[in-house]
């Protein structure tokens, strides 16, 4: 079993993410993987220029590692990948990868739901949305914490 996390200061390649987890997925008969974009529309319809995630330079990545290893600690998953911008991210690019592997699919659907969960509500980033009309902080919503609420 392998577990990366990595945090990523520079455009993430889903594809190259991709290719390295089934690489290493060997064996297995399933690669699930979710791709997160940024959104050119805040929740209130403003204009969104870019999204900016700030970062802690060691409790953000500790935090990734963390949300990874319980992940592949939960489910019958070979491996787990998650990879998570920081810095100033435009509306179209990738802003989180989070992959499996397993022998089986549904193990490896679910751990990439449940490390999807995680992420949105405990990995350690400020957020924030900015625009024309200026700039917003965002918060995770009562939504994602009952999506996490799912996994307790």
């Amino acid at each position: 079993m392998s577990v990366y996390a990595r945090l990523e200061d520079h455009r993430l390649d889903p594809a190259a993410e991709l290719d390295e987890l089934t690489r290493v997925a060997g064996g297995d008969g399933a690669v699930v993987t979710f791709v997160g974009l940024a959104r050119d529309t805040a929740h209130g319809g403003q204009q969104v220029e870019k999204l900016v995630l700030e970062r802690h330079p060691h409790l953000t990545t500790a935090s990734l590692e963390q949300i990874a290893s319980h992940g592949a600690a939960r489910f019958k998953v070979s491996h787990v990948r998650v990879v998570h911008r920081c810095g100033d991210i435009r509306p179209g690019e990738a802003i989180v990868f989070a992959g499996a592997s397993a022998v089986h699919r549904r193990e490896a659907f679910e751990a990439v739901d449940y490390l999807m969960d995680r992420l949105k509500t405990e990995a350690v980033f400020w957020k924030r949305e900015e625009g024309p009309s200026g700039s917003s902080w965002i918060e995770p919503t009562e939504k994602d914490y009952a999506d996490r609420g799912r996994w307790e």
